[in-house]
């Protein structure tokens, strides 16, 4: 295991050694990457221009909640993110020479797609949350400040299990990025806003049957120590990493039903 580790951190190291070679193209991506919670932020200030309350919820506590969405996402997004390429590995048959290796075949491709500059969105959405946590007053016992570490991690787990799963589509579908991106990208901007805006067969599909709602909904409103409108009990805002288990439990079934699945290209 530890050979095996190693190995990782080599492959990651010279993703990273690539990156930074080039400083000015470094530079910018990383800009680049620090802009887009910037600019969801600012749609968020902008839409709250208008009302004064979004689904119950004011703007710093909607600030709260994305701020929590958005350190999942992102983390996740740096972590597992780069699974999206399987596509190109299984059309073009490069697939091959990862699965003849003695190494996981999820782990190689993380590790050589790694992609170190999406590192500045999960420092600018955990700055988007610490703001805002404090403006709006959280209270931070020891209860809260281990409930948003949990929130962030189980979240970023949720994230990573749905990036896995859907990319696991490609096995039998390869044409599926958008369908992936419908739950990767479209879940994100579902939890960085509170469900109780969303009408009650979509909120009942995609915030229960899927599970975003246990990213950032129901801890928020532990860390706001505030009851939900929906009538829910206070402890869900604990379950997030129970629902980010269960979920990676899902993802790791549907990959090795996709790995055994996969003929090559014959080329």
């Amino acid at each position: 295991m530890a050979e095996r580790l190693a190995i990782y951190r080599r492959l990651v190291g010279a993703q990273v050694r690539g990156h930074v070679a080039y400083r000015a193209s470094f530079a910018l991506d990383l800009v680049g990457n620090a802009l887009m919670p910037v600019i969801e932020v600012t749609v968020i200030v902008a839409m709250f221009r208008v009302t004064r309350t979004l689904g119950d919820f004011t703007a710093l506590e909607v600030l709260v909640m994305f701020g929590l969405a958005s350190s999942a996402f992102a983390l996740a997004d740096l972590s597992v993110g780069n699974i999206e390429r399987i596509r190109q590995y299984v059309r073009m048959g490069l697939l091959d020479a990862v699965l003849i290796r003695p190494l996981s075949a999820l782990g190689q491709l993380l590790a050589l797609d790694f992609t170190i500059r999406r590192a500045a969105r999960v420092v600018i959405s955990l700055g988007v949350f610490g703001v805002a946590a404090s403006r709006v007053g959280v209270d931070w016992t020891p209860a809260r400040a281990a409930l948003a570490v949990l929130a962030v991690v189980g979240g970023a787990a949720f994230f990573g299990a749905v990036f896995v799963a859907t990319a696991t589509v490609a096995f039998w579908w390869i044409d599926s990025g958008e369908f992936a991106n419908g739950f990767t990208y479209g879940g994100r901007d579902f939890t960085s806003y509170p469900i109780t805006v969303y009408s009650g067969f979509f909120r009942r599909v995609f915030a229960y049957g899927l599970g975003f709602g246990f990213v950032a909904y129901h801890p928020t409103l532990g860390l706001l120590g505030r009851p939900d409108p929906l009538g829910l009990p206070a402890w869900m805002a604990w379950s997030t990493p129970a629902v980010a288990a269960a979920a990676c439990g899902l993802a790791a079934l549907a990959w090795r039903s996709g790995v055994r699945h996969y003929r090559s290209t014959g080329s």
